[in-house]
């Protein structure tokens, strides 16, 4: 591609180039570079409206050339029933972070599904017990579609609570993922049952209010709070969070606006009590499960490098393949 171009990619062309698989492999290694202290700690703008609100994140990563990505999205929960229209959109820019050329310009929302996913993969694999079966899904829109096909990469998987504060969406997602995964997924209108129930809980929902306090979980469960991507959002009471080991997967973000800051609110956990950055479980600086007791919350915000890391491989692979659409700026 000449310098002075730049490749547009489409949702269709990225969900063509980029695998949930490869997804996964690269936001582990992103972690791991981060852990290794390979990475510089990635940046986020947060501005908000009466309706939703639009984040910009952005990161550096050295992987086979040196990346700088940008992604603004708009997160919009009521979308679908006000205007047809998905919750989350946005683009990604990526640049050369040698040059500083602009490099390319693809739709965000595949790769924000499959790379919030395959994070929670990534902690799972680290965080969760091992012999997990059982799975809660709290939110079932398209991100829980995402969460649970990227547990099923990791776990052998042989139950699956479906929940959802509409019951019709809940039975909706139990009969077309069950089919898709080929994994028995029950609706069920009481999350907290089912959690009891279950190895591990993702909770993907734009709740505002706690939906799991700290009587509504067994000893061994992993908890991926993933819906608490602004200060006003919040899944998991600050009681939980106390009696949980808590890894983030940045500790600045996390404490500004993921479940951590409402406990750091509730002064029943300080910076001190977070055992560590996903980066630093991957990267093999820090520990990660120490028994089969733990109840272990992974706070994700979403992380630029996660962005950084998968823009990357699609943009590489696109270049090989001669795909997308490539538009000259030049005068």
């Amino acid at each position: 591609m000449k310098s002075e171009e730049i490749l547009i990619l489409t949702p269709r062309e990225i969900r063509c180039m980029l695998t949930l698989d490869e997804c996964i492999a690269a936001v582990e290694h992103a972690f791991c570079l981060y852990g290794k202290g390979k990475a510089v700690p990635p940046a986020v703008l947060s501005m908000h409206t009466p309706g939703g609100g639009f984040h910009v994140k952005a990161g550096l990563l050295e992987l086979d050339r040196s990346y700088f990505g940008a992604k603004v999205n708009g997160n919009f929960p009521d979308n679908s029933t006000r205007f047809g229209l998905p919750a989350i959109q946005g683009v990604i820019v990526l640049c050369d972070a040698e040059k500083g050329t602009p490099l390319a310009v693809m739709d965000s929302r595949e790769i924000t599904s499959l790379r919030t996913g395959a994070a929670t993969a990534v902690a799972a694999k680290y965080l969760a017990r091992p012999d997990s079966r059982t799975v809660t899904i709290c939110g079932c829109g398209n991100q829980g579609r995402f969460q649970l096909k990227a547990l099923s990469r990791v776990f052998q998987l042989e139950t699956v609570f479906a929940y959802d504060k509409s019951g019709e969406q809940a039975l909706r997602f139990a009969h077309e993922v069950g089919l898709d995964l080929k994994i028995p997924v029950r609706a069920v209108a009481d999350l907290a049952v089912a959690v009891r129930q279950s190895d591990i809980c993702v909770t993907c929902s734009p709740s505002r209010q706690p939906l799991l306090g700290q009587d509504d979980v067994k000893q061994g469960t992993f908890i991926a709070a993933v819906g608490a991507d602004n200060p006003e959002k919040q899944e998991l009471h600050p009681s939980l969070m106390a009696r949980s080991k808590i890894v983030c997967d940045i500790l600045e973000q996390c404490a500004a606006m993921g479940d951590l800051h409402h406990a750091l609110d509730a002064g029943v956990l300080t910076r001190a009590d977070v055992h560590a950055e996903l980066g630093e479980v991957v990267s093999g600086n820090r520990t990660g499960r120490e028994s089969d007791q733990e109840i272990i919350v992974f706070d994700s915000t979403g992380m630029a490098l996660q962005d950084v890391a998968a823009a990357a491989f699609v943009y590489e692979k696109a270049e090989r393949q001669g795909s997308g659409v490539r538009l000259s700026f030049a005068a």
